[in-house]
């Protein structure tokens, strides 16, 4: 399906304009990018026994935020060590403490800096 060389990014975000323009960008980039337009889509693409290198949720969702995903995803077992960033417009005072609260080990505010995004997906993935 995917070059085994590449990174693969899982994103989660429910706006398809969103998800084109961060495929856009990822795959610009050489990244993989695996799209899951809900929480629920992502846990069924997870419980495949998919490992992505990063994912990328959205947080606020129909179906299930993306905090509760977020606290979903840490407690699977072949997802352990796999980076999950909120790529959220809840910029609010407390919201970041509130993402990082619910698991994440970023955060990435929109609108998104189209030039810094790359190399702020880099940092996490630890490049």
């Amino acid at each position: 399906m995917f070059d085994q060389d590449t990174i693969t990014i899982l994103y989660v975000e429910d706006n398809p304009d969103n998800r084109l323009l961060i495929r856009r960008i990822l795959m610009a980039e050489d990244f993989n990018v695996v799209e899951a337009e809900n929480a629920l889509q992502a846990l069924e693409i997870i419980q495949k026994d998919f490992r992505p290198d990063l994912i990328l949720v959205d947080i606020n969702m129909p179906d299930m935020d993306g905090y509760t995903l977020t606290t979903k995803l840490k407690q699977i077992p072949h997802l352990k060590g796999v980076p999950i960033v909120a790529l959220t417009a809840n910029v609010m005072r407390g919201d970041k403490e509130r993402t990082l609260d619910a698991g994440c080990d970023g955060y990435i505010q929109k609108p998104i800096d189209v030039d810094s995004l790359p190399r702020q997906i880099n940092t996490y993935l630890g490049r």
